[in-house]
């Protein structure tokens, strides 16, 4: 076989090998590209289709971007007041920031907590882990204590499973349970942008409290605000045997 041949093969699409090496999940590259932001060998390239190998000099805000060698499988408890974004433009402090003092890494969230709510939040650099887990059609479990301000609404529980429409929108708990008058735990499997906040302001009861406990099979445990440990290849792969789109 011809080398060119060879060279051709072993080219990835761009929004891949940025995902590769830790810069952002493939869909978040995507966007990266297509705002001009990269370059491969000093030229800017906004192209999806763009494939590049490994001799080839990749660019992000003109930094040069590599492969990541060890991939890490990070889970964090996420304080109240940080926000999931790699930076932000209000200048709010986000969560990522609590691993540079450990991690030289380029990591990201999978998946969002929004800023007035804590707990587990999954941090890596790969890629491809970050996409399956994020898309909706993976259908992972992810576990969430409420505390209200005051005694929960009757069958709002019940409401949540059958599934309710706020502002057009549809919403459906896999699983919600009355845990005390204040207290309940909901289970989600897509969880749409704010989803639990939008249900119960709407049926009139102020959220205290909100928290992530598990997501999957990874239990948030002990661990305590602004802490965080990797996940053991175990967890990693039972994590990826849950996802339906793997």
């Amino acid at each position: 076989m011809p080398a060119s041949e060879n060279q051709s093969q072993e080219k990835t699409r761009l929004q891949a090998f940025l995902a590769h090496c830790g810069v952002a999940s493939r869909r978040a590259s995507e966007k990266i590209i297509l705002d001009g932001r990269v370059t491969v060998n000093g030229v800017t390239v906004t192209e999806l289709g763009t494939k590049v190998g490994n001799t080839d000099k990749v660019c992000v805000d003109g930094k040069p971007v590599s492969l990541e060698e060890k991939k890490l499988y990070i889970l964090m408890n996420k304080p109240e007041g940080l926000v999931c974004t790699q930076s932000d433009e209000k200048g709010r402090p986000v969560a990522v920031d609590l691993l540079k003092s450990k991690y030289s890494e380029r990591l990201y969230n999978v998946g969002r907590l929004d800023m007035f709510s804590q707990g587990a939040i999954l941090f890596t650099n790969d890629g491809n882990f970050a996409r399956i887990l994020s898309h909706p059609s993976s259908e992972i479990e992810k576990e969430y204590m409420v505390e209200t301000s005051y005694p929960l609404p009757e069958g709002l529980e019940q409401k949540f499973v059958k599934g309710v429409r706020v502002e057009g929108v549809f919403y459906r708990a896999k699983e919600a349970k009355v845990i005390n008058t204040h207290k309940m735990k909901v289970v989600l499997v897509e969880g749409k942008n704010r989803e639990i906040r939008r249900v119960f302001t709407d049926a009139g009861a102020a959220i205290r409290r909100l928290q992530r406990v598990r997501i999957g099979n990874v239990l948030l445990g002990n661990l305590k605000e602004g802490e965080f440990r990797e996940l053991s290849q175990g967890e990693v792969k039972s994590l990826l045997a849950l996802c339906r789109n793997k």
